[in-house]
């Protein structure tokens, strides 16, 4: 296993994540909406072939994260695969890894 001096040494991705320190990762990911959960139309993007996916602005961000508290603004509409995604998870700390 290779470890990385940086990872060691970074507070930021060793830390646990909590809600006060999570850095929305996450949310820079592309998010299929595979499922109706009430994602607002405005926030959902259709490709040429006519799937949904979460819109994300220029800046890469989903368009739903609110950009001061890095808070989704459609929580409770939130896409199925935004609700599977576990805080801390290996996924999650992975994206903290490429991302912070």
């Amino acid at each position: 296993m290779n470890i990385d001096v940086k990872d060691i040494s970074d507070p930021v991705i060793n830390s646990e994540v909590t809600c006060s320190n999570c850095q929305a990762c996450c949310c820079r990911l592309e998010v299929m909406i595979v499922t109706d959960t009430g994602v607002p139309d405005e926030h959902i993007s259709i490709d040429e072939y006519g799937a949904e996916t979460m819109l994300r602005l220029d800046d890469g961000w989903c368009s739903a994260v609110d950009r001061d508290t890095l808070m989704c603004t459609i929580y409770e509409n939130r896409p199925w695969i935004c609700r599977l995604f576990e805080m801390g998870s290996y996924e999650c700390i992975s994206e903290r890894k490429e991302l912070l």
